[in-house]
């Protein structure tokens, strides 16, 4: 019994750096999720009421830059962008989607625009790039956060409706 005793001691006090692991701080353990977080993918992408019946990612992810591109095709068709500018096919929309679900749109016009009066396109995008359908903002971890993305919008010209 003795010896037992003697050894149970000797495992006790020898094992006693097992029990003393370093603990990481709170800030360590910050530093290392956040930089274990891939900051330019969200996991829940913005949608509009039309989408959210679907569950696959990348297809509500298509669906909402379709009805997105359409929405804003219909909402430039009635205006004379196309007539002002009939060499102007493509106008390319940045869209960004705010945590409180309100949108911004800002014209992407290319390097070579001084042949296009950019103030006048920027005021008829903004005057006619209003009244959307609620959109739902993107998800990051369960917290609604800003996105951006830029979508090509098609003008079409009156005579091609």
């Amino acid at each position: 019994m003795k010896q037992f005793f003697f050894l149970f001691t000797c495992i006790v006090l020898n094992s006693c750096q097992y029990f003393e692991k370093q603990v990481p701080s709170e800030k360590e353990l910050l530093q290392k999720e956040l930089k274990s977080i891939n900051w330019k993918e969200v996991d829940e992408y913005p949608s509009v009421p039309n989408c959210e019946k679907i569950t696959d990612k990348k297809l509500r992810q298509q669906c909402f830059f379709e009805v997105m591109s359409t929405l804003i095709q219909e909402k430039l068709d009635i205006d004379t962008l196309s007539i002002l500018y009939p060499e102007l096919d493509t106008i390319e929309v940045k869209v960004t989607v705010f945590p409180n679900a309100s949108m911004k749109f800002e014209p992407q016009f290319p390097k070579d625009s001084a042949t296009y009066d950019t103030i006048k396109i920027d005021s008829i995008l903004h005057a006619r790039l209003v009244d959307f359908p609620k959109v739902n903002p993107a998800i990051k971890r369960g917290v609604p956060v800003k996105t951006q993305f830029i979508l090509p919008v098609i003008i079409k010209a009156k005579d091609q409706k």
